[in-house]
């Protein structure tokens, strides 16, 4: 059975840091695509930042540039992604997600991916 585990969510003050993990089981992530996506309240889920599988090409949300890393340990096979300098712009239910393929231009999207984690609560608050 498929299933992706996050962890690593919280409270933290504005311009602080923490670091999300996604454990999966079930299947390899590197063969997939995977992705961090997050839902604030009363708006749409929207991409964060992903990799593709099929050349390892990153892509991150405008909105997170530069402040967000994302990562995958094959050996481990859990996916990471490093936030720097949170806003409160920030907060919102972070979710991992993994996707066999996806089409050219839309990694970012929702849409693409099949499997989700169950999410975890980032708050960025003074």
């Amino acid at each position: 059975q498929l299933q992706l585990v996050e962890s690593g969510g919280g409270l933290v003050q504005p311009g602080g840091s923490l670091r999300l993990s996604c454990a999966a089981s079930g299947f390899t992530l590197n063969s997939y695509a995977i992705g961090w996506f997050r839902q604030a309240p009363g708006k749409e889920r929207e991409g964060v930042s992903c990799i593709e599988n099929n050349d390892g090409r990153t892509s991150y949300a405008d909105s997170v540039k530069g402040r967000f890393t994302i990562s995958r340990d094959n050996a481990k096979n859990t996916m990471y992604l490093q936030m720097n300098s949170l806003k409160p712009e920030d907060t919102a239910v972070y979710y991992c997600a993994a996707a066999p393929w996806v089409v050219v231009g839309k990694a970012l999207a929702p849409d693409e991916y099949d499997y989700w984690g169950q999410g975890t609560q980032v708050t960025v608050s003074s």
